[in-house]
């Protein structure tokens, strides 16, 4: 091939290119426009665009118009009044009214909505609008004459089967011996009461089923109120009753359900929500949906005619909870697959995050508390062994100040002795005379018996030191513990040539304590007293001991005139193992701290101003005392 023609190709095909590209171009905007084009739909109610049914199927319609449509869409709604009587002159004046309205632009689509919208239209169809498509929806197949459609007709219709409907109730009451049903007087109404009783007309014998058409709604509602036990009533519709009184929008239905003494079922969802228990019904978002696909093909250019879809039948039956809980209907006897809505959310649904959360607080309360009780428990453990260990020390600084006393006590107690050894030789040479003195004798038997008490006494306050017991808080007098402290150590304050003195209160001190181990406090105390003096010149050796009261404390003090505490050591004294004595092991006043904190009290030492030392101890008086004391201040007030 030479050069010349293939040039003469390559123009050719270059021109062909340019062609369709410029096509494209025009095309692609004449589409565009086109799709700005608004498309006028013009919508035809049966009776009322607000009576149940048709009131959810036109919301539902205008709200897929509007989801589906890819052009802008000017919607202009009727409503057939005329199709609540049979008044051939109304119709006639409506047919007028509209061949006028859309005289200069007739709608790109028809669509009629209910069976009265589809015979008025069939009736009347070369009069209005012949070239203009229309869309039959909303209405039972029956309702539409087949031979009467046009090749710019095409039907979205349903298929109604009442005993579908009856059974599937009678399965879930199986008990049910009456149905009432519901229906009102307009001529389309006065259709399906045909209908229905020719396809009832099986359950004759099994149930009762009462027709109220004849009836004013106000004797319906009296009818419905006083049903038998056992009943039901199947809702078709109200729009005229036998009263030719109108029942636009939700009244009819919500008053029924007011006074109705017997669960309500239909055959479509658009009356479900409120008043119907449920079961099989149609679909009213489905079936707009589905009319409005069929819609958008027919704006869109395809011929209405060639569009054929078969009629629906009843979607899955769906049941109201509120209403099965009401009237007592077991979910177990639901047809396979149903839908159970409305039902209430448990209390765990409803506040999951609140249960959670207090649920996992109290469980770290819980955490918290078992381990705060485990605490307690080692802690009264501790407290246990502790002052286990504590009776134990203080029983062996008990032996310890034994050793200090021995010397005294065998003094103490040999005195008595003797004297009860002197008195029973005296009585042997009395009683081996010819004529004993009786007088005498009897004498000599009180001093011995006396003497014997004395030394009985001793022994059982060195038992009483001595002797291993369990801490225990009892109600004591403090100052009743400081006398017989004193008393005990009396003989060995004579022995060290040491001065005792004391100073007791008039007034009682009553405190919750141990009376062995506040003993063994303020004889610590006074032998520590009495240690310190050694060194000081006799007629300065003078140790005093003294309770007082100030405010809800009872207070002693021992005071010595030894050389005192260097003022650095004042708080270390009390500490475990400190000592100023060569021979001491460091425990007496550790010892004293602690008996006196497990008294809840508070013990400390001071230097007196003219030499020596001074312990002072602080306990709280008894709640009881202080209550009475109240009282009684409260009384003289």
């Amino acid at each position: 091939m030479s050069f010349r023609q293939h040039a003469v190709r390559f123009r050719f095909a270059r021109t062909v290119v340019a062609a369709l590209a410029a096509a494209v171009l025009l095309v692609t905007p004449a589409r565009a426009q086109a799709d700005l084009v608004p498309k006028r739909v013009l919508i035809l109610h049966s009776v009322g665009r607000e009576f149940r049914p048709w009131n959810a199927y036109a919301k539902d319609i205008r709200a897929e118009l509007d989801r589906q449509s890819r052009w802008p869409i000017d919607v202009q709604e009727h409503s057939l009044v005329t199709a609540r009587s049979d008044d051939p002159r109304a119709e006639q004046l409506f047919l007028e009214f509209i061949k006028a309205l859309y005289a200069g632009a007739p709608p790109d689509l028809i669509v009629s909505v209910g069976a009265p919208s589809a015979a008025f239209f069939q009736r009347h169809r070369q009069e209005l609008f012949p070239a203009t498509p229309i869309l039959f929806t909303v209405l039972e197949q029956r309702r539409v004459q087949l031979q009467g459609l046009t090749e710019n007709d095409t039907v979205v219709a349903v298929r109604h089967d009442f005993r579908v409907l009856f059974d599937s109730f009678l399965g879930i009451a199986p008990d049910t011996k009456v149905v009432a049903i519901i229906n009102g007087r307009s001529p389309n109404e006065r259709y399906w009461q045909q209908e229905m009783r020719r396809e009832l007309q099986p359950l004759d014998g099994r149930i009762e089923i009462r027709w109220y058409d004849d009836l004013s709604y106000e004797e319906v509602l009296k009818q419905a109120a006083s049903l038998p036990p056992h009943s039901a009533i199947f809702w078709y519709q109200m729009i005229v009753d036998a009263a030719g009184v109108a029942h636009e929008g939700d009244r009819a239905l919500t008053k029924l359900y007011a006074v109705a003494n017997a669960p309500i079922f239909t055959h479509d969802d658009a009356f479900f929500g409120q008043e119907i228990i449920g079961g099989p019904m149609h679909s009213a978002l489905g079936g707009s949906r589905r009319a409005m696909a069929v819609a958008m093909r027919i704006l869109g250019g395809e011929k209405a005619g060639d569009i054929k879809t078969p009629p629906s039948d009843f979607a899955p039956p769906k049941y109201d909870w509120r209403e099965l809980q009401r009237w007592n209907i077991s979910e177990r006897r639901l047809p396979e697959g149903s839908e159970i809505l409305f039902r209430e959310p448990t209390v765990w649904q409803r506040y999951s995050w609140q249960i959670a959360l207090i649920t996992g607080i109290m469980l770290l309360q819980a955490g918290l508390i078992a381990a705060l009780l485990h605490q307690r428990r080692r802690r009264q453990l501790a407290e246990v062994q502790a002052r286990q260990r504590m009776a134990e020390l203080a029983h062996i600084n008990r032996f310890s100040t034994a050793g200090v006393l021995t010397a005294s006590i065998a003094h103490e107690i040999n005195q008595p002795l003797g004297s009860i050894l002197t008195n029973a030789e005296t009585a042997q040479q009395i009683l081996k005379s010819a004529r004993p003195d009786i007088a005498e004798l009897n004498e000599i038997v009180d001093d011995i018996v006396r003497d014997d008490r004395r030394a009985s006494e001793v022994i059982r306050r060195m038992k009483s030191l001595l002797t291993k017991s369990p801490f225990e808080l009892k109600s004591i007098d403090l100052n009743d513990v400081a006398r017989e402290t004193v008393e005990f150590l009396s003989t060995l304050a004579v022995a060290r040539k040491v001065e005792l003195t004391s100073s007791i209160t008039p007034n009682a001190l009553p405190i919750l304590g141990d009376r062995v181990q506040l003993q063994q406090v303020i004889l610590n105390l006074v032998v520590n007293g009495i240690d310190a003096m050694k060194d000081t010149p006799a007629e300065n050796r003078i140790i005093g001991i003294r309770t007082s009261r100030a405010g809800k404390f009872a207070e002693l003090s021992v005071s010595d005139r030894g050389p005192g505490v260097a003022d650095d050591k004042l708080k270390e004294i009390f500490e475990p193992f400190f000592t100023s004595k060569a021979e001491g092991m460091g425990m007496g006043l550790s010892i004293a701290r602690t008996i006196v904190e497990a008294h809840h009290g508070l013990i400390w030492a001071t230097n007196r101003d003219h030499g020596g030392a001074s312990f002072r101890i602080k306990f709280p008086l008894s709640l009881e005392a202080v209550e009475m004391e109240e009282t009684e201040t409260a009384k003289t007030a």
